[in-house]
């Protein structure tokens, strides 16, 4: 990581402002940032990332105290949810407000809003003073990058400035939630655990299989390194290894921590920590590691669905998903 000064961030949030795109560091991922009421500016990042229209973005504001400055009829809900988990990996779906362009918003009427917990992230907002929108930065569909080198190897020469933050810490995407119906719902599990929300609002919340409101993350292949993701049972990974070795692949493994120090017949064999949290935060660089080995094949299995293994297990079965052309 270099050392980004007040100049780097003046200059980054120059180029947001002349119409061009900053990758920028956040708790979760990196995200490609333009700005958000510059409809064109907005449509390059679609370009950039070769990411159909009709996927809506996130709008990264600075504070809570902006939310009513770009969405409309928020309701208690949200605002409590603000409270406690902004900034943070939390995105509150709403009903668009007047500065939010359709072209970020996927043609819906609704908007994906969150407040990022890096100071970089926060920083660059202040100097900006504006709203940015940031899908992950990457190619649509591939692995979200978590280092800004991860980044500049994606996508070069296509991003006018990179402020670069080091390894994200949280490492997967922002939990989003539904809170425009009567009862706010999870549409993608993230950086909140399912578990935190459900405490501070009182009430269980759902995680529907489909949602009228497309949000980030929803494509059935996401998220998904070059080598085919076969996912199994914990206690079935290291058999699944051999026969797909046996079968002339060059096999990565995501070995259980169940299964730590156990002989494994492939490529390269990573072990799953037993925290989550680290689970999380590595999870996307052990997919890149695995594509920069040649492997062809990565085997894993899910983790048990609670706090951030929801989240992690749902990267996993999007990256283990069918690849079809968008």
């Amino acid at each position: 990581m270099g050392r980004v000064t007040a100049i780097d961030i003046d200059q980054a949030a120059a180029v947001l402002r002349a119409g061009g795109l900053v990758a920028l560091p956040t708790e979760t991922v990196y995200g490609l940032g333009a700005n958000a009421e510059d409809a064109a500016a907005v449509s390059r990042i679609f370009q950039v990332k070769g990411r159909p229209a009709s996927h809506p973005l996130i709008v990264h504001i600075a504070g809570a105290e902006q939310l009513d400055a770009w969405v409309k009829n928020v309701p208690e809900a949200a605002r409590l949810l603000a409270e406690h988990f902004w900034p943070g990996p939390l995105t509150l779906v709403l009903r668009r407000g007047a500065r939010v362009p359709m072209e970020a918003t996927g043609g819906l009427e609704t908007v994906a809003v969150r407040v990022p917990d890096h100071p970089l992230a926060l920083a660059l907002l202040e100097a900006f003073g504006g709203g940015i929108t940031a899908p992950s930065a990457n190619r649509f569909g591939s692995v979200s990058p978590t280092t800004a080198d991860d980044v500049r190897a994606e996508l070069g020469d296509a991003v006018d400035f990179v402020l670069d933050g080091g390894r994200c810490e949280v490492g997967v995407e922002s939990t989003i939630v539904d809170v425009t119906g009567d009862t706010p719902a999870i549409l993608r599990p993230g950086g909140v655990a399912r578990e935190d929300l459900e405490a501070v609002l009182g009430h269980p919340l759902a995680v529907p299989v489909t949602s009228g409101v497309r949000v980030p993350g929803q494509h059935p292949s996401h998220y998904a390194p070059r080598a085919r993701v076969v996912l199994v049972e914990p206690q079935k990974v290291i058999a699944e290894a051999e026969i797909a070795v046996g079968l002339g692949h060059r096999v990565g493994v995501f070995l259980p921590a169940a299964f730590a120090g156990a002989p494994v017949k492939a490529h390269a064999v990573l072990e799953v920590p037993v925290s989550m949290a680290a689970h999380a935060r590595g999870l996307y660089a052990s997919l890149r590691e695995l594509d920069q080995k040649g492997c062809d094949v990565i085997v894993a299995s899910l983790p048990t669905e609670e706090g951030l293994g929801l989240a992690i297990a749902n990267r996993l079965r999007r990256a283990a998903g069918p690849r079809t052309t968008v």
